[in-house]
C-alpha cells in the first residue's frame, strides 16, 4: 500500500505548536534528511521507529538539530542519537495516541529512502 502524504496535507497533530505556515518548511526539512542522510530504516514498536543514517558528523549534527527545534513544537515526540560503531542511528517513538503521527513521518522515509535507490 502506498501512502501520498503531500506537503499541503494536515497531518500534523493539534498538539504542534509550529506556525501553521511554517510547517511545510519543516515537513521538507524532514524529505530532505530522508532523501539525503537516511540508508535505511525499521519499526521495532508501534511506537517506535529506526532510522539508519549514512556515518558521519554533518548528519548527526543535521539531524540533531532538525529534531531539537521539532521536539519545541510537538512535545510528544522523543528523539534519540547515537553514534556508535561507526555509525548513526536515530530513533524515533511517540506515545501510543500519536501512533498516525509516527506512521506518516515513516510514509515520507520509506518514499524518500525509496526514490534514492538506484533501480
Amino acid at each position: 500500500m502506498t501512502h501520498d502524504i503531500s506537503l499541503d496535507r494536515e497531518w500534523a497533530p493539534s498538539a504542534c505548536t509550529l506556525p501553521t505556515a511554517e510547517r511545510p518548511l519543516r515537513v521538507a526539512e524532514f524529505d530532505a534528511l530522508f532523501a539525503e542522510a537516511v540508508r535505511g530504516l525499521s519499526r521495532p514498536e508501534r511506537t517506535r521507529l529506526h532510522l539508519e543514517l549514512v556515518s558521519g558528523p554533518d548528519n548527526a549534527a543535521r539531524a540533531a538539530g532538525l529534531t531539537a527545534r521539532e521536539t519545541g513544537c510537538c512535545s510528544f515526540f522523543s528523539f534519540t542519537l547515537s553514534i556508535a560503531r561507526g555509525g548513526v542511528a536515530l530513533e524515533v517513538a511517540v506515545p501510543p495516541e500519536r501512533t498516525e503521527v509516527l506512521d506518516a513521518l515513516q510514509a515520507r522515509a520509506d518514499a524518500a529512502v525509496a526514490a534514492g535507490r538506484p533501480d
